[in-house]
């Protein structure tokens, strides 16, 4: 028999919530706080009106938003027409959101005024959410339309191995089996800070955690936030509970370990966690729980944590910790067999958690959840790809990746999917993809190219790679070369290829005054070259968004200047900032 996942809805446990804490604030954003009954009424507005515009149960609504309260109004008003929310990432080149949009079967589609400003995808009927007045003469009574556990709540598209994104598709159940886990219980996650792209699994988390335990959901301004900002939230919010990918961990333990001073509770992980960064967050804010998990879209987020508290003295590499409630974890190897502990297998995951599959991709369904052996009929495991080992105390240690699957700053990414992109541009007669470690946790891509007749632009290339792709995964660096390398059995002999140069220097200007010379100084210490001149973009010698973090960081921690992250991206080089910044240090 095959397990059950959780009685109910999401819509009906917020139905439930509402009830019990109608005058709670359950959503913050810049100012504007709604109370449950609030976000209850302008999501039951909104629902009403989608009902109107075609929105039916098991059919996608896409959601092309900026973080904001409206944002959470709109995924809370499709569930509550039966429908599930098709997330897109306002980040990704259009191209990309177009065959999702696509893919989907043209949905409806809600967006923002800002996102409507900057261009939208092509699809079925348009709605603008714009703080309720888009819905203002619909009614605000509830639908009163319930969903099964087992239809979908969401479905988000993952990089794809077969050059094509992967839209993996997670149930009521899926979500209502996280909310349930006992490890939310004692009280850390009640005002939990959204700092995730809604197009990103964690924000499972961040939004229905808090909302379907009474709690509230402080929403960050829209795009990157700096360490400052960061700390200005959590002291300003009392934010007792937020997710941290490992690098954005990193980077603030770095940097501002104190700015999560008062937070019961750091979630972390979807890459290597750095055993230092545990030890400087928790030697700065003692009363903290560091909280490492681990997960995956296919899993409805999280199947494993691993407490940690102070004193914690470092001891190798960070497990990602034991089960949570009802997931079954397997170590197997290639026979699907269990291996004992302290051996490396790959991890099974099973359990109600399990997401339907991939949309239109029976295949890649099939290959990914497989019959579960050890368990009653009909019950499936997610092979995760994932080398583990267990520890005799029952912890999962993380080894590495069994295929080609790599994770880029806590995404995962498949370099078939870039290779197959970059494929497409004319004048390449090979490509190959790889991932190299410049430092632990920081893994950055690698394109080496083979031209056909004529010679590669590179520059051209890397523009065709960001038209398609989101930045994660446009290749760090593109090396040329006659031929790719080859084992004796005809595969890529990776071993071969020639480290590639993650520096891209223009011709090399030097500073100008103390102020130049201060933020040279800084940009070679973050990026870690030798120099940098005024006119070199940041971003052209590999900088990227953890590292962009790092250095407005130094920059206000040097020179005492608060800018926004937005500020490096507008004006990337030493000389643009200098310029902006006006004045020496």
């Amino acid at each position: 028999m095959a397990s059950s996942s959780p009685r109910g809805s999401v819509q009906g446990r917020f139905a439930a919530q509402v009830a019990l804490t109608p005058d709670a604030t359950a959503v913050s954003f810049d100012g504007l706080r709604l109370t449950y009954r609030e976000l209850d009424e302008r999501a039951n507005r909104l629902a009403n009106l989608l009902l109107e515009r075609g929105a039916r149960p098991e059919t996608p609504v896409a959601v092309l938003m900026e973080r904001s309260a409206d944002m959470v109004a709109a995924l809370l008003a499709v569930l509550k027409t039966g429908a599930f929310y098709l997330p897109l990432h306002t980040s990704h080149p259009p191209e990309r959101i177009q065959w999702i949009m696509d893919h989907a079967g043209a949905p409806i589609l809600l967006a923002d005024p800002i996102t409507r400003e900057r261009g939208l995808p092509e699809g079925g009927p348009l709605v603008v959410v714009e703080g309720g007045r888009e819905s203002r003469e619909a009614s605000p009574a509830d639908p009163g339309i319930d969903a099964h556990p087992d239809q979908l709540a969401y479905q988000m598209y993952t990089s794809g191995s077969t050059g094509e994104p992967k839209g993996v598709g997670v149930t009521h159940g899926g979500i209502l089996g996280l909310v349930s886990d006992s490890c939310w219980e004692g009280g850390r996650h009640e005002r939990v800070l959204m700092v995730a792209p809604h197009a990103f699994s964690v924000s499972t988390y961040e939004l229905w955690v808090p909302l379907l335990h009474g709690g509230q959901v402080v929403v960050a301004p829209p795009g990157l936030l700096g360490v400052a900002t960061l700390g200005r939230l959590v002291t300003e919010e009392a934010i007792t509970g937020l997710h941290l990918t490992a690098g954005l961990f990193r980077v603030v333990a770095e940097e501002a370990p104190k700015c999560l001073a008062g937070v019961r509770e750091v979630l972390t992980g979807g890459d290597v966690i750095a055993p230092s960064a545990v030890r400087r967050v928790l030697d700065a804010c003692p009363d903290t729980v560091v909280r490492a998990m681990y997960g995956a879209t296919e899993t409805a987020l999280f199947v494993t944590h691993g407490p940690m508290t102070a004193p914690y003295t470092e001891d190798g590499a960070v497990p990602v910790g034991g089960p949570l409630d009802d997931v079954r974890l397997r170590v197997l190897d290639e026979n699907l067999t269990p291996v004992p502990p302290g051996t490396v297998g790959e991890l099974y995951v099973g359990g109600s958690r399990l997401a339907r599959g991939y949309a239109g991709r029976a295949d890649l369904t099939a290959q990914s959840f497989v019959a579960d052996p050890f368990a009653g009929p009909g019950e499936r495991m997610y092979r995760t790809g994932d080398l583990v080992r267990l520890t005799p105390r029952g912890q999962v240690d993380f080894v590495g990746r069994a295929g080609d699957q790599v994770k880029i700053r806590g995404f995962r990414v498949e370099p078939a999917e870039i290779e197959a992109i970059l494929a497409r541009h004319p004048g390449l007669a090979h490509v190959a993809v790889v991932a190299r470690q410049v430092e632990p946790g920081d893994r950055r891509l690698a394109a080496y190219v083979v031209p056909g007749p004529g010679p590669v632009d590179v520059e051209a290339l890397r523009a065709h790679a960001a038209r398609a792709l989101p930045d994660y995964m446009v290749p760090a660096a593109f090396v040329v070369l006659d031929a790719l390398p080859l084992t004796p059995n005809g595969k890529l002999d990776r071993a071969a290829l020639p480290a590639p140069d993650f520096t891209g220097l223009t011709a090399y200007r030097a500073p100008d005054g103390p102020l130049e010379e201060t933020l040279c100084s800084l940009f070679a210490e973050v990026l870690g070259v030798e120099r940098v001149g005024v006119d070199d973009s940041f971003f052209d010698l590999d900088g990227q968004s953890l590292l962009a973090m790092r250095l407005i960081s130094r920059i206000h921690a040097e020179l005492g200047e608060d800018l926004p992250i937005s500020a490096l991206f507008d004006t990337p080089t030493v000389a643009g900032l200098a310029a902006r910044l006006g004045g020496a240090p």
